[in-house]
């Protein structure tokens, strides 16, 4: 809960200001495998049991595709501690693209 309480506060502040880092990454994702896209912008709920599912269930050669209304910065930090690599594009105001992958 604590990581989807800080997901909807980063994206009611990224929402109200037009500023901020087109894209962000911690390594080379890639594009060998296959992809996976989750698309959490119209979900009735927080979005992060979801992605941490999507997480449990990608392959080594496989690419989660995850698309945002937001900068999901806080899942940053529980990607890196599980292992993952990501990077990150801001496609429009209200559009962002985080591709996942495992090392």
């Amino acid at each position: 809960d604590a990581i989807n309480d800080r997901l909807a506060a980063i994206g009611d502040t990224l929402s109200d200001r037009d500023e901020g880092p087109a894209a962000s990454s911690d390594a080379d994702t890639g594009e060998s495998g296959p992809d996976t896209v989750l698309d959490v912008r119209d979900r009735d709920g927080p979005p992060f049991p979801v992605i941490d599912e999507a997480l449990d269930d990608l392959g080594a050669d496989e690419t989660l595709r995850l698309v945002n209304d937001f900068e999901p910065a806080p899942l940053y930090d529980v990607l890196s501690d599980r292992g993952f690599h990501h990077e990150t594009e801001r496609v429009d105001d209200d559009e962002w693209r985080v591709a996942i992958r495992r090392p």
